[in-house]
């Protein structure tokens, strides 16, 4: 079954949620640090469904190893890889606070303990650290309307023997984009959990059975449609640029466990995914503009003659 026709049939809403406001995909314009630097040229895309986050953060594209495996990479170039992050979680909306626990990461450590304290002005939703160590601004980039599609993976095997390629993950849809990460089949091995990722990779040079490991990892963001498919325009894995992010066909819907499960062809291989539920929506109004207090939509129509002299949307 088709994605789009599964949705028609079965539609789901989480009956809790993160505020509307939140959900949609994100890309960062701009970090600004309490030691007075800022960073507006890092890739970083943020997608948001009911419960869950995917979070991708890469370096420019001039500095992209475009190696299409790592087995191809030299020893600067798997360093640079070590350095990517993509990762998914659970995310929790308390007090104010936006939280995040379980999920995938690509790093071994996480890079961002703090909750994000959050306020929507716009297209700009604007990201505090409790402790004032950063602030980031972020630009909603689902500005049409169309599906909230919020899936958790369980886990992706091989039909033919039933290897486990994959667990954990999610695969969301916001719109016109789309995010999927991958986790890896086993958590990596690891002599001292205070080492990062890049130094563990480091010490393990010559092992290319735990650099395998390290890079059965998946994070992607995609630009398209239901109608015509999501093309990876941002990955963890080069190789996957430019191609589909997932296939749209051979869904089916698990009534027993209210699960989501997906047969289908990848190369030679044959295998299947399954997703447990967090929202299957039709139709999710993503818009660009907050509210305002009539007395200051006045204010602005008042002052439009020096207010509106340079007004653009920023992305």
């Amino acid at each position: 079954m088709h994605l789009k026709q599964l949705l028609e049939q079965h539609a789901q809403e989480s009956e809790k949620s993160v505020p509307e406001w939140m959900l949609g995909c994100f890309k960062r314009r701009c970090i600004s640090f309490a030691n007075g630097l800022s960073d507006t040229d890092t890739t970083v895309f943020w997608l948001q469904g009911r419960n869950q986050t995917i979070d991708l953060r890469l370096p420019i594209s001039a500095e992209l190893v475009r190696q299409t495996h790592w087995r191809a990479c030299d020893a600067s170039e798997l360093a640079r890889l070590a350095n990517y992050e993509g990762w998914c979680a659970d995310s929790l909306w308390q007090d104010d606070l936006l939280s995040w626990s379980g999920g995938v990461s690509f790093q071994l450590h996480n890079r961002w303990p703090e909750p994000a304290k959050l306020s929507r002005v716009g297209n700009c939703m604007m990201e505090f650290a409790p402790s004032g160590a950063y602030v980031e601004d972020w630009r909603l980039q689902s500005c049409q309307p169309g599906p909230l599609i919020s899936l958790r993976l369980l886990e992706e095997r091989d039909m033919n023997n039933g290897e486990l390629r994959h667990q954990r993950g999610a695969l969301i849809i916001t719109g016109n984009w789309a995010g999927l990460v991958l986790g890896r089949a086993q958590a990596l091995p690891t002599d001292d959990s205070r080492q990062t990722l890049p130094e563990r990779l480091s010490l393990a040079e010559e092992d290319p059975v735990y650099k395998a490991q390290v890079f059965n990892f998946e994070c992607s963001i995609a630009q398209g449609s239901l109608d015509e498919g999501f093309t990876t325009c941002f990955s963890t894995q080069f190789s996957r640029v430019g191609q589909p992010i997932f296939s749209l066909q051979d869904f089916r819907l698990d009534q027993q466990s209210n699960q989501l499960v997906q047969q289908l062809s990848l190369g030679t291989k044959r295998i299947e995914r399954r997703f447990a539920i967090d929202s299957l929506e039709q139709h999710m109004t993503f818009t660009p503009a907050s509210p305002w207090p009539p007395e200051t939509e006045t204010w602005f129509e008042r002052e439009y003659a020096t207010l509106g002299r340079y007004l653009q949307s920023l992305d």
